[in-house]
């Protein structure tokens, strides 16, 4: 049974007359199946879905991003690697099931595959706890990490989450420290990590696995410090204003690409993920073999110092660079021509001010 969203209605009616066109058995008993009114109709599914996702504002893409029937973690892991071998606990605490992790092979090559679960059914939803992370869930993911940075094996992750778990259980467990220790660890690799936003990628929650060379994006997913109600509730006490928080925010992928936040956006087939999942697994593979083959002959300094000047450079116009004739490992700034000017009038604005008086002042003594 296919779930539609509020703003699918009309494609939910024109598919509901297709299933009945389809069927042999009309009112009067069997009938002939009418192909051609099919094919019609069918055809105005296609062009009612590329008009209606093409259009879609913020809110309506949070909606796409949460849908029922999107594709997890779990189905583009078995899809996409091969001889997926997984791996549990975090040798502290216990298992997070809300987390995936193992190592697998995608071209022949080793990586460390981790994707945030949020499950396919309501049994296997709370078992995963909706895909909210614990704190041993990113202990897990710190000591799989640092394992294939010793051994030199390149890191992907699948983001999906709503955020981590706020749970006194998790805050009394560490929950926060776990976080900031998973950007740290994620952030000071050696190897190249890739993260692809396939849903929701939520708060702290998200950014703990996202720290990486690489963050790409599904064209419907979304990527955000809170949620648009989480929003709306704090800045106009009305969660109703879910829209107005989802348009502020810049949550979808075409604004967070224009800002540089992520780096690659994957279109996704018409209608969404969840109609064709099979193409959407496909063309993330590609994107991620594409994105390991950029990184094959950079060193690890080079791969460290590519990551550290992607997340320094956002906000900022030309970003920063190492120095060709120092021997420091620090990056410094590189500032934009225009920058450096307006910086040195701001700087010596009284002088200038001073200047254009005296000469205001000497023209208009001349003519008079």
């Amino acid at each position: 049974m296919k779930n539609y969203l509020e703003f699918e209605k009309e494609i939910k009616a024109l598919e509901e007359e297709v299933d009945e066109l389809k069927s042999p058995f009309g009112s009067e008993g069997i009938s002939e199946v009418d192909t051609r009114k099919i094919k019609e109709t069918q055809a105005q599914i296609n062009e009612k879905l590329k008009l209606t996702y093409a259009n879609l504002n913020s809110w309506q893409k949070t909606l796409v991003a949460r849908h029922e029937d999107r594709p997890r973690a779990n189905f583009y892991i078995k899809k996409i690697f091969k001889q997926f071998t997984l791996l549990s606990g975090d040798r502290y605490f216990g298992d997070d099931k809300s987390v995936i992790a193992g190592f697998g092979l995608i071209d022949n090559k080793s990586v460390l595959i981790i994707g945030q679960e949020k499950g396919e059914d309501l049994n296997s939803r709370i078992e995963r706890n909706f895909g909210m992370m614990r704190p041993e869930g990113y202990r897990k993911c710190i000591r799989l990490m640092k394992l294939a940075d010793r051994f030199q094996i390149q890191v992907v992750s699948f983001i999906d989450t709503p955020g981590a778990y706020p749970g006194i259980g998790a805050e009394q467990r560490g929950q926060a420290s776990a976080i900031a220790n998973s950007i740290e660890c994620c952030m000071s690799l050696s190897v190249p990590n890739i993260s692809i936003i396939i849903g929701e990628g939520g708060s702290g929650g998200a950014i703990a696995l996202a720290s990486s060379n690489k963050i790409i994006m599904l064209e419907n997913s979304i990527y955000s410090v809170i949620s648009p109600e989480g929003c709306a509730s704090i800045l106009w006490r009305d969660p109703s204003k879910s829209l107005q928080a989802a348009e502020a925010m810049k949550l979808t992928a075409k604004d967070l690409l224009k800002l540089g936040i992520i780096d690659e956006i994957i279109p996704e087939p018409i209608g969404g993920a969840h109609r064709d999942p099979e193409t959407i697994a496909v063309e993330i593979k590609n994107s991620i073999i594409k994105n390991l083959k950029n990184f094959e002959n950079l060193s690890k300094e080079e791969v460290y110092d590519h990551r550290k000047a992607k997340f320094l450079q956002i906000g900022r116009d030309q970003g920063f660079k190492k120095l060709s004739n120092s021997n420091d490992t620090d990056l410094s700034y590189k500032e934009s021509g225009f920058n450096k000017i307006k910086f040195f009038i701001t700087q010596n604005k009284l002088i200038y001010i001073g200047i254009i008086l005296v000469l205001i002042a000497s023209i208009v003594s001349f003519i008079y």
